[in-house]
Formats: structure tokens, C-alpha cells, sequence
């Protein structure tokens, strides 16, 4: 994909790890908004697809969904920021940021200034120009909103979802968000460095000390990842997208949906596998609201 932007390949470790390393996590809720309960759960039926666009659908069967994204705080490397939440534009003007299709997508977004996500890191103490790095699941609208809140970072994301960003918006992309002359650096999770861990086929290690690795989940999107964290006493998986909601895991319920269903399934049996071999991890979702309810402040 040309453009403003000219990722390189990421070199890893990308910063100092440390033997045995734990992390902090803050979870980062970013705003609120009403999406049709078809989109998330798809329905049978010839005309199921009005339904999942929110056509003729009443107010009854909308959900408020979170966009979200997560601080880990690592204790050598620094401060590792999950994805950007909603740029501020988005509160009083959605489709300045999030485009015409998205702007309607995404319906009754509930967000401000506060939640933006470099005020939620000053509220921490953390200062975000001093990030280790942006790890980004992947670039739909909702997760690259905030990008150009962070021009002096450097910015991870795989190879594949590079390449798929330049499908456009029909795709869930806006390339004004994500397309500027900052530091991105691409994974390939096809290439020989990348290495398998616990269900997951293809994973990297990203600080070289096992606290954050990213493993690859596409279908959702063709280059979407998600990341797992090491704390004292258990891992979190944040799912990104690979899975919307806790119903999507326990009982295979897809999506309306997904860039590749035959990904999507896969991964989806990947992220199922690791929680019955680790049922104490914790497995946040991309956009449940009732499983973010849940979660605490911080998490060590």
C-alpha cells in the first residue's frame, strides 16, 4: 500500500526485556456506541443482512458495545500501548475521523476529550511520548481512530493487515487515520521468525522475555493479531476482534461479518483450545460490554 507511510520490518526484541518479566495491565475504556445485535451474533435467514446493517431494526435489539484499548506497563522496556481508541474529533464530528460509512456504523458514540486515550495515560502518571511502542491488533476504524495522537512512536502491526488496509472502507478502513510519515514496522507471521505458542500456530515474542507475545488470529481481518500478557499469577488474552463477545468463544457464534470465515474459525478454535488448557487466564473480547464491566482498574 503507497502512501505517506514506509513501514520497515520490525527487528525484535524491539526493546529490553527482562528474564522472568511481568507486566501491568490498564484496561482503557475509550467510548460507548449502539451497534445492531445481528452484526455481532449473526442471525439465519434470507434477509438477515438487513437486520446485521441495523435496517428496520429497532432500538430494542441495538447493544452498547466499547472501544477500548490497553495500557501494559512492562518493568525495563516501559510503557506498551494495545491499540488507539477514538481520536477526540469523533465526539463532535464522527465523520471528520471516522468517515462516511463508518459514521454511521458506528451510531451514538459516547466519548470525550477525558477518554481520549493519551488523558487516560496521563491519569496513570505515564507520559504517552514515552511509549515503547503502539501495538496495533489490526486497523479497522474503531482501533485506529487515535493514531495521530502518537506521531513519535513506533507502530506494530503485521504485514498482512498492511496490505489489506488499502481495500478501503467497505473493508472497515480509513486510510486518513493510519497513513502518516510515523514509525511503523510489519511482522510477517509467514516468515521462518515467527514460532508457535501454547494453541496458537504463529506468535512473536515481542520484548524477547516472554511477557508480551502477539499471535496471530486472522478472519476477522486477513492480518489480525491478538496479544498475550504475562502477569504475576496468570495470562490475559486480548482477543482484539477474533472474537466480539464471550458468547462468540463459548459457543461458536459467528460473526455477520469476516473478512475470511475459514480464518475466522480457525482462530476462533485456536483462542478456545488455550482457554480450556488455561482456564485461570483472563480473555477480554473486542467489544462485550458486559465482560468489560467486569474488569478491574489494573491488573498485575
Amino acid at each position: 500500500m503507497a502512501g505517506a507511510a514506509a513501514p520497515r520490518p520490525a527487528e525484535l526484541p524491539l526493546a529490553e526485556g527482562r528474564a522472568d518479566a511481568t507486566v501491568r495491565l490498564h484496561p482503557l475504556l475509550c467510548a460507548t456506541c449502539l451497534c445492531p445485535r445481528a452484526w455481532l451474533l449473526r442471525e439465519p435467514g434470507r434477509f438477515a443482512w438487513r437486520k446485521a446493517l441495523g435496517i428496520g431494526v429497532g432500538r430494542s435489539e441495538l447493544v452498547v458495545v466499547p472501544v477500548v484499548a490497553f495500557c501494559v506497563e512492562h518493568p525495563s522496556a516501559g510503557p506498551i500501548l494495545i491499540d488507539t481508541g477514538l481520536d477526540p474529533s469523533v465526539a463532535d464530528n464522527p465523520r471528520q475521523n471516522l468517515g462516511l460509512f463508518g459514521s454511521r456504523t458506528f451510531r451514538s458514540v459516547r466519548t470525550g476529550p477525558e477518554q481520549a486515550v493519551p488523558a487516560q495515560l496521563r491519569e496513570r502518571g505515564i507520559d504517552s511520548s514515552e511509549l515503547a511502542a503502539v501495538v496495533m491488533t489490526h486497523l479497522h476504524i474503531d482501533h485506529a481512530s487515535g493514531v495521530s495522537q502518537f506521531p513519535d512512536e513506533t507502530f506494530i502491526v503485521s504485514s498482512r493487515e498492511w496490505e489489506a488496509a488499502g481495500s478501503g472502507a467497505l473493508h472497515g478502513y480509513v486510510r486518513a487515520q493510519f497513513d502518516h510519515g510515523f514509525d511503523w514496522r510489519t511482522l510477517d507471521f509467514d516468515s521462518a521468525d515467527s514460532d508457535s505458542y501454547a494453541t496458537f500456530g504463529r506468535s512473536y515474542d515481542l520484548l524477547g522475555d516472554g511477557s508480551v507475545r502477539l499471535v496471530f488470529t486472522p478472519g476477522h481481518t486477513l492480518g489480525h493479531f491478538s496479544v498475550i500478557l504475562r502477569l504475576r499469577e496468570r495470562e490475559v488474552l486480548v482477543a482484539g476482534d477474533a472474537i466480539y463477545n464471550l458468547t462468540a468463544l463459548r459457543e461458536s457464534h459467528l460473526p455477520y461479518r469476516m473478512e475470511d470465515p475459514h480464518l475466522y474459525r480457525r482462530s476462533l478454535r485456536e483462542i478456545q483450545l488455550y482457554e480450556k488448557a488455561n482456564p485461570q487466564a483472563l480473555i477480554v473480547p473486542g467489544h462485550d460490554m458486559e465482560r468489560w464491566e467486569t474488569l478491574e482498574t489494573v491488573y498485575e
